[in-house]
């Protein structure tokens, strides 16, 4: 799938660049091209991996030029630039907008005129029933993928749509863990909320899975079991072995109390494998007739696909995850605690 391949990763500083590189090391590839605009991570990166197929493009995907000259000779595209903070999105929507809208079209749009084989967009369960400017971005960001996929034929483009990840960038768990080792009280939007559980090496098993499965239009969906985040914390607690105080703060601006991944009308038509979902494009045209006159009973059929019915993990479980994280291994032993044996089974 890889082999002789030129892969470009916008983004590729991040979470999702880091972790794909790493399980490329031991593969066959051409090259990989990070294009990303923070020359710190980028010098960081070069640093740690040190490899001369690992090359580092300077550059925004709000600019076209820096996206075109990054895109000479691309064969694979996994679009991961974005701006993903929930609240900083809410006071700055336009620079969302630049970023999550305009930049994914400067990215499909490049990709198309360079003949990639395949573009890959990363999107969000924020991008389902958006209540903030991160996800109606992200979610037009999927509209932008299949409004290429409708009017071309020689690029497949996709979008993969995954919740959250656990311990990248942003997220609620290092938060957690830096509470502790710092002995404050940990603070709760609200004790009652759930959230996806995703180990960041299953975020990248859907992007390949995109590879070998996607046709252009589809949106790929990896499964994911949910924890309270009272869980979390009670998890990270015991790992830790404290039992500090607990402060709800209150839901931040934009944040639901539980995230879908799924719309009923999306699974209506869409294909369930064991882990995944692949939906296909609702291929309507301008025909507006068909939007009042024809129906579909399956979407009356199936409830969407929520943090509050899919699986859930208790709280032996959700500690049992926590602690398969190499991240939250690693801080337990800076702290001189032994990491527990990590379960054949871990979710």
């Amino acid at each position: 799938m890889f082999k002789d391949k030129t892969i470009l990763i916008t983004g590729g500083t991040g979470s999702f660049g880091n972790a794909f590189v790493r399980r490329m090391l031991d593969r066959e590839f051409g090259e990989i091209r990070i294009l990303s605009r923070d020359e710190a991570k980028q010098d960081l990166m070069r640093r740690h991996y040190g490899r001369a197929d690992l090359r580092f493009h300077l550059g925004d995907v709000r600019d076209p030029f820096s996206v075109d000259k990054a895109m000479e000779g691309v064969d694979l595209v996994f679009h991961a630039a974005a701006l993903k903070q929930v609240p900083s999105c809410e006071f700055f929507p336009m620079q969302a907008v630049m970023t999550n809208i305009v930049g994914s079209a400067n990215v499909v749009d490049s990709a198309i005129r360079h003949g990639v084989t395949t573009v890959v967009c990363l999107s969000t369960d924020k991008a389902v029933f958006p209540v903030n400017a991160m996800g109606m971005t992200k979610a037009l960001m999927e509209k932008v993928a299949t409004a290429s996929a409708r009017i071309q034929q020689g690029t497949t483009v996709c979008a993969v749509r995954y919740g959250n990840v656990l311990y990248s960038r942003g997220s609620v768990i290092p938060l957690f863990v830096e509470q502790i080792r710092a002995g404050r009280p940990l603070t709760v939007t609200d004790a009652a909320m759930t959230r996806f559980m995703l180990p960041l090496p299953r975020a990248v098993d859907l992007v390949e899975f995109a590879l070998s499965h996607a046709n252009s239009g589809d949106l790929l969906i990896r499964k994911a079991p949910a924890s309270t985040v009272t869980d979390v914390v009670d998890g990270l607690q015991h790992l830790f072995g404290t039992e500090l105080p607990v402060e709800v703060i209150g839901v931040r601006h934009g944040e639901k109390l539980a995230e879908t991944l799924a719309t009923r009308e999306e699974l209506g038509r869409a294909e369930e494998f064991d882990d995944y979902f692949r939906i296909s494009m609702d291929d309507r045209d301008l025909n507006y007739a068909k939007y009042f006159e024809e129906g579909d009973a399956r979407e009356q059929q199936r409830d969407d696909y929520t943090s509050d019915n899919t699986r859930r993990l208790d709280l032996q479980e959700t500690t049992e995850l926590l602690a398969s994280l190499p991240e939250v291994r690693g801080e337990l032993e800076d702290a001189g605690i032994e990491p527990p044996p990590v379960p054949t089974d871990v979710p």
